[in-house]
């Protein structure tokens, strides 16, 4: 079954918002000087962010 683009845009805008949820706990664990937790912290973020931009690409949602 295929979404409508009105899905396909909410899906979208959740996945985004759970990217700069990560982003932001990354930064925050840097600037409270867990630079190891901000570390592993930043790789979720970055596979979070490739799932968005992937998804992105594939529905064809420009930016």
């Amino acid at each position: 079954m295929t979404k409508t683009r009105t899905e396909v845009l909410g899906e979208s805008r959740r996945k985004g918002v759970i990217t700069v949820v990560l982003a932001g706990a990354a930064a925050a664990a840097g600037v409270a000087s867990f630079p190891i937790v901000a570390g592993v912290l930043a790789l979720p973020t970055a596979f979070a962010g490739y799932r968005w931009w992937r998804h992105r690409t594939e529905n064809g949602i420009k930016f």
